[in-house]
């Protein structure tokens, strides 16, 4: 009887409903292999990732790892796309990024070394508002 209240608790606890929900706000980025890595570890424990303000340059990197219907966007979201320090960086961000993102970053000129910020309205045409 004790085994089957513990199996209902774990059942619980790994429900959807008490999935980890990680807050990006102000990481303005860093060493992109570190992110690439911390973002693969995150993605493997299913978490939820919710935006709250500016996350540019390697931090943009979640993007290639988080599905979309994980992310959600608060109204000071937004993210900072620019060419990184070294090409294979540059590659790692620019291949994790979904072709829709792609293109956006595209019909803005493309990447630089300036930023281009993908914030409302545009950002909520590629992900959903947060409750």
């Amino acid at each position: 009887m004790k085994f089957i209240h513990f199996a209902t608790i774990v059942y619980l606890l790994s429900s959807p409903a008490f999935a980890e929900t990680i807050d990006v706000y102000d990481d303005h980025g860093g060493v992109v292999p570190d992110y690439d890595r911390d973002w693969t570890e995150k993605a493997a424990r299913n978490v939820d990732v919710r935006i709250v303000g500016p996350c540019q340059s390697a931090c943009t990197v979640l993007l290639g790892h988080i599905p979309r219907d994980h992310i959600c966007v608060m109204p000071e979201a937004r993210f900072g796309f620019h060419l990184a320090k070294f090409e294979s960086s540059t590659a790692i961000m620019w291949n994790g990024y979904a072709p829709d993102i792609r293109q956006w970053i595209a019909d803005h000129g493309g990447l630089t070394h300036d930023f281009i910020w993908m914030a409302a309205p545009d950002i909520y045409r590629y992900f959903r508002k947060c409750p």
